[in-house]
């Protein structure tokens, strides 16, 4: 829907540095300093970086807990022409961050929505992680309990896209070893931590190697991170994938040697690949 005639406001959607403060953008900054409110994830957060930059507009909180309240009267102040702008703690809004609901209601109500682009977690960690880039798939945080986790894993077996996930400190490790143990130990992967801040590290190799390297090191157990695993690769591992799975769901009601009978008739997969699997 084109902007609505009643309206020359904006809501500008502001990517904001995910380390490194040179990522910030001269437009950026000029962006939040001339709109009338700038909706922040966490106010406490932000403060710092305006006040770094001399941004002294008013900071109003905006996340997961009142977004949908505070959604229409933010509309109101965009539709009598105020113009706004949106942030997250860090990076590009709405990726894997609130926003949603309030860019959808103003498109809906013909409000330009603008977005002044800059630092992107994901995209940043794609750049550099030297795994196919050409398609890739973005599945933010995967759920915190263990079950949950791996039930998603698992119907991400058979992706053929490069998958992209963030994670936290006290669960990267889970994660690692949850997605070695239902991809494949040997599915190449990256892990890309504190990226653009003083200790960024990228690490490279299969699940288990980079599982391993986090074992050893809890220096590798702190910050912020994005793991890349690469999807599927040919016709031949989508079947052993496809296999497996069938496999470990029938050894709950069928002994081994009938489980991986039943499960290579129904992927295609070797026998003697799913076998004590």
């Amino acid at each position: 829907m084109p902007p609505s005639s009643a309206s020359s406001a904006t809501l500008y959607v502001v990517a904001t540095p995910i380390g490194n403060m040179g990522d910030f953008s001269p437009r950026a900054v000029e962006t939040l300093r001339q709109v009338a409110a700038i909706c922040a994830e966490d106010t406490r957060h932000s403060r710092p970086l305006m006040q770094q930059f001399g941004i002294d507009t008013p900071l109003l909180a905006l996340h997961e807990h009142n977004e949908e309240a505070l959604t229409e009267k933010l509309l109101t102040r965009l539709l009598a022409g105020e113009s706004l702008a949106l942030i997250s703690d860090a990076g590009t809004p709405l990726v894997s961050d609130p926003g949603f609901r309030l860019v959808r209601a103003a498109r809906k109500a013909g409000v330009r929505v603008s977005p002044v682009p800059g630092a992107s977690a994901l995209i940043a960690a794609l750049s550099v992680a030297g795994l196919p880039s050409d398609r890739f798939v973005f599945e933010g945080f995967l759920p915190a309990k263990s079950g949950a986790r791996r039930e998603r894993l698992q119907a991400l077996a058979d992706e053929a896209r490069t998958m992209i996930f963030y994670e936290s400190a006290h669960r990267i490790r889970d994660f690692l070893h949850d997605a070695g143990e239902i991809l494949g130990a040997a599915r190449p992967a990256v892990l890309a931590r504190e990226l653009t801040k003083l200790f960024e590290t990228v690490l490279d190799g299969s699940l288990a190697e980079i599982a391993a390297q986090v074992d050893a090191d809890a220096n590798q157990e702190k910050g912020e991170f994005v793991v890349l695993i690469e999807g599927i690769a040919d016709s031949a591992e989508a079947q052993l994938a496809e296999g497996l799975r069938i496999y470990r769901a029938l050894l709950a009601h069928l002994p081994p040697s009938t489980a991986a009978k039943i499960a290579a008739e129904l992927s295609g997969a070797p026998r003697k690949a799913l076998y004590g699997q």
